[in-house]
């Protein structure tokens, strides 16, 4: 049984899908600092400073129970909040995401027609035409 898993946690399938969930991972928090680090605060420039990240609705100031905090971490800890900036946040995340594995697939699919519309090099001849090629030839002189 130990043989049988390790052959089967080291096939090249297995280590190519743990390669990519740990870059996956990686390439997920470079996506949330540029999101939050870059495009959130231009965005915020462009509309005047507005913060996204602090853009909440804390449940119990609509009933009157309560002054919504200043931040949204703290309007977390009050009570029941719903982080609209937050999920925004999220959003754009996922759409720049998808937008960049769509360009990488784009550029992969072209690759691969560019590879199928190449014209291959003409295969060798067998080597029994080969020699009777020679033979005709030899017996034209």
């Amino acid at each position: 049984m130990l043989k049988e898993f390790k052959e089967f946690a080291l096939k090249g399938n297995v280590v190519d899908l743990a390669i990519g969930v740990i870059i996956g991972g990686a390439f997920g928090k470079i996506v949330d600092s540029m999101v939050g680090d870059v495009i959130m605060p231009i965005i915020g420039a462009i509309t005047g400073g507005l913060d996204f990240s602090n853009k909440f609705v804390l449940l119990k100031s609509l009933l009157g129970d309560a002054s919504a905090p200043a931040t949204y971490a703290k309007a977390k800890e009050v009570g029941a909040t719903l982080g609209y900036g937050q999920f925004l946040t999220v959003t754009l995340n996922f759409i720049i995401i998808a937008f960049v594995l769509f360009l990488v697939v784009k550029g992969m699919n072209r690759l691969k027609r560019q590879e199928a519309a190449a014209p291959a090099a003409p295969a060798e001849p067998p080597r029994q035409e080969v020699l009777l090629e020679e033979i005709r030839d030899l017996l034209k002189k």
